[in-house]
């Protein structure tokens, strides 16, 4: 059984109700999964200016090296111009000990994101979060063209090659979608298939 983590930071409840699905499709293909998060940096005065969701039952991530206990480490967060959040940032920057010793070499890794706009950074995003992920060493699995919900105009919805995502308009007031969701589960199954065979 492949142990996979859903690693994530998420401001107002989106990229938590993803990394949710991502972690049920792991669970679809038969893995042990755990969801967890990292602090919030923001000041508690900007916390609660602007709304945060801070009620996450998922808790904290215990710190860098807990990542080196799992066979797939997923990252999900949301864009800040186009890239990463400064708060998954800085916990990436704390993982330097992992890298140094070479502990997630070969493991499978993957990324997901919310943008407020569809041109909003989604693609930038996944490969600032694929960039840590490639340095550590790490197999990438990206929302493959298997899922075909990614493909079409018929409706408003995120989803790339690169890692599931969903868009949540500037006042974020559109929850992720069903299609969106269906993205998020398919990618979670395929990375926790793929580290099954790796490692199982």
């Amino acid at each position: 059984m492949a142990k996979v983590l859903v690693l994530y930071y998420s401001s107002y409840g989106h990229i938590e109700t993803m990394a949710e699905a991502v972690a049920e499709g792991a669970r679809g293909a038969g893995a042990s999964v755990d969801i967890r998060r990292v602090a919030e940096t923001a000041p508690q005065a900007v916390v609660e200016a602007a709304h945060f969701k801070t009620d996450s039952a998922h808790p904290v991530i215990e710190g860098p090296d807990a990542l080196a206990d799992y066979d797939a480490i997923v990252i999900g967060t949301g864009t800040r111009y186009g890239r990463m959040t400064s708060q998954m940032a800085a916990f990436l920057d704390t993982t330097g000990g992992l890298w140094a010793r070479g502990a997630l070499n070969g493991k499978v890794g993957g990324a997901f994101t919310s943008t407020a706009s569809q041109h909003g950074g989604q693609e930038t995003t996944l490969f600032s979060i694929i960039t840590n992920l490639l340095h550590f060493g790490m197999t990438v699995v990206g929302l493959d063209y298997g899922f075909q919900g990614q493909m079409g105009l018929d409706e408003v919805k995120g989803g790339s090659p690169y890692g599931a995502t969903t868009i949540a308009d500037g006042d974020g007031s559109r929850q992720p979608s069903a299609v969106e969701l269906d993205g998020a589960r398919y990618q979670g199954r395929r990375i926790a298939e793929v580290a099954a065979k790796l490692f199982g």
